[in-house]
């Protein structure tokens, strides 16, 4: 009994903050609600019009897809780049750490408000050096053909968090298999690929599993940058969610429901990342 009355508030918190909001949820997909009148069960209804009739539904998934196919290779990639170059023992580099992992701990909503001025296209920072060098400007997040990739150009900008994940994975590398790949004549570029990459696969699940759960579920970016725009460009799962919840017209059920989707979804390549993971995640044999 002493056990359990000090494990009690967890117990509770999990069951008012998780289990109770998930058990909700689920009921409440299939129900007609605005939040403030009592829900009506309205079976599939919710379903229907969102796989049917919803014109912003397969829109929202598609820039979803785009969204995470750009930023979670891209975050992965630049981490590591960074981890790769800051793993060595220079004069600074602790400084040089500490640059490039502050974005992480800013506030994101200053961060996306300061990004916001420096897309603007007539008085950008961003327009203004394209100018100065002499190269083309861009309409950035006006733009349906750049308003994505600007918005994952944000997201590079604070990959200090995948660097020193990274960074940890990279100085747990044994030094003395370096010094025998060494010895056999082993160059930077050979070790890279041979022994830093394949012991470091385990990291690399960690982060692609992180990166894609967290590119899902993006909505700071777009709430704060493009509303969305232009037209359906940028209109991610979790802020047609909140659009839909809390818009001009609030219907959580439907909100709901897509809740609902966007977990199975999650859910379903999580579980296949793992699954697959085998094939390319290095495991020491004892």
């Amino acid at each position: 009994m002493t056990a359990y009355l000090f494990i009690l508030p967890m117990i509770v918190g999990v069951a008012a903050f998780v289990i109770y909001p998930l058990i909700s949820s689920a009921y409440h997909a299939f129900t007609q609600w605005d939040g403030l009148s009592p829900a009506t069960w309205d079976g599939l209804a919710n379903f229907r019009y969102m796989l049917f009739e919803d014109p912003t539904f397969w829109p929202s998934l598609r820039a979803t897809a785009y969204f995470v196919l750009l930023s979670v290779p891209s975050s992965i990639v630049f981490g590591l780049a960074l981890a790769v170059l800051l793993n060595r023992m220079i004069v600074g580099v602790k400084i040089f750490r500490t640059i490039f992992y502050l974005p992480v701990v800013l506030p994101s909503i200053a961060v996306l408000t300061l990004w916001k001025y420096i897309y603007d296209p007539l008085y950008g920072l961003a327009n203004q050096l394209l100018t100065a060098l002499n190269l083309p400007t861009s309409q950035w997040l006006q733009s349906d053909r750049m308003a994505m990739p600007s918005i994952v150009i944000i997201g590079v900008w604070g990959v200090g968090g995948s660097m020193i994940i990274f960074l940890a994975g990279l100085q747990n590398v044994p030094t003395e298999v370096y010094e025998a790949a060494r010895t056999d004549g082993a160059g930077p570029v050979r070790m890279f690929f041979s022994i830093t990459l394949p012991l470091i696969t385990p990291i690399m699940l960690l982060q692609v599993v992180l990166g894609l759960v967290l590119a899902f579920q993006a909505f700071n970016q777009v709430a704060v940058l493009t509303n969305g725009g232009p037209g359906t460009s940028t209109m991610l799962f979790m802020y047609k969610i909140y659009t839909d919840a809390f818009g001009s017209y609030p219907n959580l059920g439907l909100a709901t429901a897509e809740a609902l989707v966007l977990f199975v979804i999650i859910m379903i390549i999580t579980g296949v990342t793992l699954k697959t993971s085998s094939m390319w995640v290095f495991e020491e044999t004892k």
